[in-house]
């Protein structure tokens, strides 16, 4: 898997990088796992034509010392299509603009 990581972080990091996580993306349904919505103008060739499919979403991930971001666009009702690919570069660009933001309004040093 193609992913993103910061690691070594500490307790309180972690906790920020969850707190930031849940006000600025969605939930998902596992413990310290979050769908980061792609943007509708962000959507690139394998996406379009597949809004059944969607929303699309990054899956951001929290464990006790990291966060990781992986570069798989997923689909949240089809994981077998087509549409679920790696990211455009411009996709990559919005999810690195958000990983920074994390990593800038939280203060993490890792």
């Amino acid at each position: 898997m193609r992913q993103l990581l910061i690691n070594e972080l500490s307790n309180d990091e972690a906790a920020k990088a969850k707190e930031f996580l849940a006000a600025n993306s969605r939930v998902a349904g596992v413990e310290g796992l979050y769908w980061l919505d792609i943007p509708p103008r962000l959507l690139g060739a394998a996406q379009e034509g597949h809004g059944a499919c969607g929303p699309f979403a990054f899956a951001v991930e929290v464990g006790d010392d990291f966060v990781s971001f992986e570069l798989l666009i997923r689909s949240e009702s089809n994981l077998h299509c087509s549409c679920t690919c790696y990211a455009t570069p411009d996709q990559r660009g919005f999810l690195l603009s958000f990983m920074d933001r994390l990593v800038g309004e939280q203060g993490i040093r890792a």
